[in-house]
């Protein structure tokens, strides 16, 4: 066993306390963060700049002293080192040039290992930093999460862009989930070699897929990139999350080979706990509302969660990432609860 605990449950060990961090813990509900934001000019230039990038990522260390850190970054730095143009708008959230079938031939997955080299400096500057008992992970976009705002331009609410291209242009589909899927590999491998412990692969937007689509736009590509990354690097721990999988969570887990999985907060925990817990760690599920709302539902929330996943490996999490309104000090509650929970 490492220090690390977090890396110890994806190395398939249960904690007695179950390792904690937050999706999207370095954000705009911290003040510090608030402040490099407005001092870095752009949110791409943030991305890019490997000083600033380390310091927002510490920065919910510092504060919370999380089990794990998360790389600053963006899943859309991938098609902007790929070409295509990333804006990101206030109040409008990112935009691209979305893209036509005749584009997607000229796009070169090699591209993400130099032109996202920020990203890795940052990666090295991270792990330098980070306490040596702080697991650090990398990450990446799922391809159909990325591939939706590729095509669209704009993140919609269900999708429909994205799923009418890979209905009426399947073979350039095609083309862009590979490609992406390569570009993934690279990236990921890329990060690990700097410092990351492990990475997660996000796929948030699985869940508008029918069962056909979510095979071939995120199941399969996923576990491609799984295999893909570990070719090179044997014992990767990576985790999925392909968020509102629902029962096909169990089919993903299996064909993707995935150490831990992420679980929104519509999973219902007596079913993870019977069906996937014996084959995987399980990530989540908190819903983030409850780090506005708090009260006892909060408390209540918490305590269901490390009663039905703690006697198993399991890292404690949110089922989505904290918004901008989430509350420190709850923030701050959640971390106590379950640091100090026993079988109340």
């Amino acid at each position: 066993m490492t220090n690390r605990r977090l890396l110890n449950v994806l190395n398939g060990q249960t904690e007695n306390i179950p390792p904690i961090w937050l999706m999207r813990q370095a954000g705009r509900f911290l003040p510090e963060y608030r402040a490099t934001r407005a001092d870095a000019g752009s949110f791409l230039d943030l991305c890019y700049n490997p000083e600033l990038a380390t310091e927002v990522t510490m920065q919910p260390i510092r504060r919370f002293g999380f089990d794990a850190s998360i790389l600053f970054s963006d899943i859309l730095v991938v098609p902007d080192a790929l070409g295509r143009s990333v804006r990101f708008v206030q109040g409008e959230g990112p935009q691209l040039d979305p893209i036509t079938p005749q584009e997607i031939a000229d796009l070169d997955p090699s591209k993400v290992l130099t032109e996202l080299s920020p990203v890795y400096e940052a990666v090295q500057r991270i792990r330098a930093t980070l306490p040596d008992e702080t697991t650090f992970l990398g990450f990446c976009g799922a391809p159909w999460t990325v591939a939706t705002y590729m095509i669209a331009g704009h993140g919609t609410p269900d999708q429909a862009p994205a799923r009418l291209f890979a209905r009426r242009e399947p073979e350039a589909f095609k083309q862009l989930i590979d490609v992406l899927v390569d570009a993934s590999i690279l990236y990921l491998i890329k990060q690990l070699q700097c410092g990351a412990d492990a990475v997660q692969i996000f796929d948030s937007w699985a869940g508008v897929l029918d069962d056909k689509l979510f095979l071939t736009a995120s199941q399969d590509p996923i576990a491609r990139i799984v295999k893909g990354v570990r070719a090179q690097v044997p014992d990767a721990k990576i985790i999925g999350f392909p968020k509102g999988a629902g029962q096909r969570l169990l089919g993903f887990v299996e064909a993707t080979g995935v150490n831990a999985i992420g679980l929104d907060w519509t999973v219902p925990l007596d079913w993870a706990r019977d069906t996937l817990q014996g084959k995987v760690a399980l990530q989540g599920n908190l819903d983030p509302t409850l780090l506005i709302t708090g009260g006892s539902d909060l408390d209540e929330s918490i305590d269901r969660i490390m009663e039905a996943w703690s006697a198993g490996p399991f890292i404690f999490n949110l089922g989505h990432g904290i918004t901008p309104q989430g509350d420190i000090n709850l923030v701050h509650r959640l971390v106590e609860r379950v640091r100090s929970y026993s079988n109340r």
